[in-house]
């Protein structure tokens, strides 16, 4: 691995997917049993923040049945640790993420849910959680990036 003080950030989107009782999805990843996680990826060269919201959604939730609430206007940036890094298929070209993050209002029914319509699912399984209690659940290298989520999605909560 390259020394990570001369790596740049990944630009990237997270997913605050809301119910209509104010919750929010998250998923339990594959690759990290007992870590859990809303909706996040990369931001595609020429692809815009909403674009590439929708696209993540559809990749790692398995269904596009949303509607745009709010797209942050600040960005929130985290380091991942290095042997995490080196698990990712491009952890040596970035120190960690520059997320966007993105409100969504989900449309469907939780039937609509389908984390294995793509060859490479991200999440074992999935539940909607109060935005408070996602602290709870999230790997400790994110908690402050959710932190700040809470803070800037808490009035749609």
């Amino acid at each position: 691995m390259p020394d990570e003080t001369s790596l740049p950030y990944r630009p990237c989107v997270g997913i605050a997917l809301f119910n209509a009782r104010g919750e929010v999805f998250v998923g339990e990843r594959i690759d990290t049993p007992g870590a859990w996680q809303m909706p996040q990826g990369g931001i595609d060269d020429g692809e815009d923040i909403e674009t590439a919201a929708f696209r993540e959604l559809l990749e790692e939730v398995g269904t596009d049945k949303a509607t745009l609430i709010r797209v942050s206007g600040e960005t929130v940036r985290y380091d991942i640790p290095p042997e995490v890094r080196a698990r990712l298929p491009w952890g040596d070209k970035y120190c960690g993420q520059e997320q966007f993050w993105v409100a969504l209002r989900f449309t469907g029914e939780d039937k609509d849910i389908d984390l294995s319509t793509f060859e490479h699912p991200e999440f074992s399984q999935w539940a909607w959680v109060t935005l408070d209690n996602t602290l709870d659940k999230i790997v400790p290298f994110k908690r402050d990036v959710y932190a700040q989520v809470i803070d800037l999605f808490k009035d749609i909560a």
